[in-house]
């Protein structure tokens, strides 16, 4: 069993990185004198950030901690999971010279079950007492948080129950039982499984559990940081994911603004859900932002979960900036052709920042991007990558008439295949044409190199058939 090591003194974290405490602690494992010998250069900001967190009462799973986030609770985090996650690779990527940056990925969607929430939930389930490990838990939900429950507790040998909807895919079901997760699928919403998931938490005495901001969950998605900063020496700034679900996002920050405050913590969000935005504007998690529900946009829609992420958020961020779905999807393009990466929204959303051109301060800079999340579903993949392509001028659509005589669209063809345009696809209507008689409409797909063999194309068409008609994106 995988997750059995964990506690082995096989340490994946440099002890030089770490100056706060010596080799031969970290090495043995004494994680109790870290805190007796690490103090964090931020501990003030985060103290008042944290001072004032009212209790949630809308937890009913563990409760949110009132507590200092400390530097040493991360490092905890970190010599806890270090055996039971992987410790991603943080690689330059070729895109850095076409954003004029150096940019660094940490590719975190490498975690098995290919998101970052792996790291707080093993952390999580790992802090559990011993009685509550042999009962058991249970969780209402196919998201990434619910897949890591699956199959942590199940490398843990911990009782674990997933509760779906029954609109939840079928592959996502399939996934989750692999996992090791006995999936039962109640209700058509996502409340009616929460609801069904809490009323055998109380009759069986499994832990409900959700995604919120515990300083033991916090502190597990927090160890991203330190291993960024681990990887990436002389780092200018970080973008995470952001959005309502902002753990990563909070943990990261209080670990790397200890290590160095000098470095930039920037979170990005989605234009169409500005739910972090918005609560830092309030004071207060937004509870009645219109979230979407497609599985495109993942938790980035999501609500803001919690007071601590959000005023960890509030006070250790030194930046929050929103994209486009536009923005998104050719970052995701821009992943797939350049790192041979398939991440989702949530995965590409932090390199959107840099396609929007939302981050001019970071050129010539040292750059890291958290790409957290690769759970893009099959039936999505094609239409995304679709939709990217022509927003990213590489594919294109025109409509001309011409008389239905043979060889006219032979000399179409000649003309495309000279300016060196691939055909996609090409129809011919002859019924319902409201031109005169004996005339073809023939609409042509074509791929492109980028926007400026685009227009290269559309004038030499426009020259031989001044009628053509383009089809705007």
């Amino acid at each position: 069993m995988r997750n059995g090591l964990i506690g082995q003194k096989s340490p994946s974290i440099n002890p030089e990185r770490l100056k706060d405490f010596g080799e031969e602690d970290y090495l043995n494992g004494d994680v109790k004198t870290w805190e007796m010998k690490i103090v964090s250069r931020n501990e003030e900001l985060l103290r008042d950030a944290l001072s004032r967190i009212p209790q949630s009462s809308s937890r009913t799973s563990l409760s949110s901690c009132n507590k200092l986030i400390r530097f040493e609770d991360i490092s905890a985090a970190a010599f806890k999971i270090q055996c039971g996650v992987q410790k991603t690779p943080c690689m330059y990527s070729r895109l850095s010279k076409q954003y004029g940056m150096d940019i660094y990925l940490k590719k975190e969607f490498l975690q098995y079950t290919g998101s970052v929430k792996e790291r707080g939930v093993l952390y999580l389930l790992t802090s559990l007492p011993q009685d509550q490990q042999r009962k058991g838990v249970i969780v209402a939900s196919d998201s990434n948080f619910s897949m890591a429950v699956a199959y942590h507790a199940s490398e843990l040998r911990i009782p674990v129950f997933v509760i779906m909807s029954t609109s939840t895919s079928p592959a996502r079901v399939k996934m989750c039982r692999e996992y090791g997760a006995m999936v039962i699928s109640y209700g058509t919403t996502a409340k009616d499984s929460q609801t069904h998931a809490r009323r055998l938490a109380q009759e069986n005495g499994y832990l409900y559990l959700e995604e919120e901001d515990s300083a033991v969950y916090l502190s597990g998605l927090g160890t991203v940081g330190l291993e960024v900063y681990e990887q990436v020496p002389k780092l200018d700034a970080v973008i995470f994911p952001a959005g309502g679900h902002c753990g990563l996002l909070a943990g990261s920050a209080a670990a790397l603004k200890h290590l160095n405050p000098h470095i930039s913590v920037i979170g990005v969000e989605s234009e169409s859900f500005p739910v972090l935005q918005q609560s830092l504007k309030a004071g207060h998690p937004i509870e009645d932002q219109a979230c979407s529900n497609h599985h495109f946009y993942g938790d980035v829609s999501g609500l803001c979960f919690g007071s601590n992420s959000l005023q960890l958020t509030g006070k250790l961020v030194d930046k929050v900036v929103a994209v486009r779905e536009e923005d998104i999807l050719v970052s995701m393009l821009r992943l797939l052709e350049y790192e041979r990466a398939t991440v989702d929204a949530e995965g590409a959303i932090g390199l959107a920042a840099l396609v929007a051109g939302k981050l001019p301060e970071l050129k010539g800079k040292r750059v890291a991007i958290v790409i957290c999340s690769g759970n893009l579903e099959l039936h999505l993949l094609q239409q995304c990558i679709a939709r990217a392509l022509t927003l990213d001028n590489r594919v294109c659509r025109f409509s001309l008439v011409l008389s239905d005589c043979p060889g006219d669209i032979s000399k179409l063809l000649e003309i495309l295949a000279r300016e060196e345009a691939r055909v996609l696809d090409i129809k011919q209507e002859r019924t319902f044409v409201t031109s005169e008689l004996f005339t073809v409409e023939v609409t042509c797909t074509l791929e492109t190199r980028d926007k400026i063999h685009t227009a290269q194309l559309k004038n030499a068409l426009l020259e031989r058939y001044p009628t053509a008609a383009w089809t705007e994106r």
